[in-house]
């Protein structure tokens, strides 16, 4: 199979290496001083797993890149209504589209079933681009469990993790799935496959809604958060308010907060992304993470005070 890797920063770069080592045929899009840097001398991966570097293909032209099997969409979620436009070139017939965007994804209600079927988020697509530019046909659900930054151009550090999960939006262990399950382990990933893809990405948003912005605010560590009892109540009334718009869902979900909590502590010192960007100057993907959450709380008429109020002050 043919990969492209469509946003080759922290995560997608240490994606591209781990495949690019295995052999297999994968390309990284990229921009700016990161993309003349792995064009120049690779990808360097200082990994916890042992350093290494890789040679992958580098482009910042897509046209020339051309059709791929499958699309990893590793951008941040506020720069696909730029990105998926764009996406037409590399998309042929079967070309399969992998998003892997913290929050709630645009995808999450496109043949969902029940009363919010097909559901748009403003502040997730704004104007419906996203949805217009890759068919729901397309997409596979993924989540990223690993941490990983970006030292220097070119140079990725990778922390804690070693996990992608994946998950067709309909519940199928479909082929192509598997395939994709298949080239992720033998580039050295875990990569599940659940048939509970929607569920999984409450799991992971139970804790970025809470952690992410409010390290964004204080400038903390998660393991500095995890020590304070003050930061720990906010955060526990963020996860209550987020539970509570799952559940209008019919999302129950499979872990408790204190276990969410607890999964957290285990992290250590490890900067979030919102934390990674806003040091760096670069936009804060707030609207996926949080803004969706809040605008799903205001539809149905949930309370949703603490979680406003930390997204109101992170926008600010």
């Amino acid at each position: 199979m043919r990969f492209l890797i469509a946003g080759a920063g922290a995560i997608g770069a240490y994606m591209g290496a781990l495949m690019a080592r295995a052999g297999q045929d994968v390309t990284l899009f990229a921009r700016g001083p990161h993309l003349r840097a792995m064009q120049e001398h690779g990808v360097q991966v200082k990994s916890i797993d042992g350093d290494f570097k890789a040679q992958p293909k580098v482009s910042g032209n897509l046209e020339e890149i051309g059709p791929v099997d499958v699309v990893f969409l590793t951008v941040k979620a506020h720069s696909l209504t730029q990105l998926a436009p764009q996406l037409r070139v590399v998309l042929g017939p079967e070309t399969v589209v992998v998003s892997a965007q913290n929050g709630i994804p645009w995808w999450y209600f496109q043949d969902s079933g029940g009363p919010y079927n097909n559901l748009r988020m403003e502040r997730v697509d704004p104007g419906g681009v996203v949805a217009a530019a890759i068919e729901p046909w397309r997409v596979v659900g993924s989540l990223v469990y690993f941490a990983t930054e970006i030292v220097e151009p070119g140079v990725m550090r990778h922390t804690e993790g070693n996990r992608i999960s994946l998950g067709e939006p309909n519940g199928t262990r479909s082929e192509r799935v598997r395939s994709i399950a298949d080239a992720l382990i033998a580039a050295g990933l875990r990569a599940p496959v659940t048939t509970r893809i929607r569920h999984e990405i409450w799991v992971k948003v139970l804790g970025n809604v809470a952690l992410n912005p409010v390290s964004a605010l204080s400038g903390a560590t998660i393991g500095q958060m995890m020590r304070d009892p003050e930061v720990c109540a906010l955060l526990r009334d963020i996860m209550r308010e987020t539970e509570a718009v799952a559940s209008h869902l019919g999302v129950e979900l499979p872990i408790s907060i204190e276990q969410r909590m607890a999964g957290a502590a285990k992290v250590g010192e490890h900067k979030t992304s919102m934390l990674q960007d806003l040091e760096a100057g670069r936009p804060l993907e707030v609207e996926a993470v949080v803004g969706a959450i809040v605008e799903l709380g205001e539809r149905f008429g949930l309370p949703m005070l603490h979680t406003r109020s930390v997204y109101a002050c992170t926008k600010l």
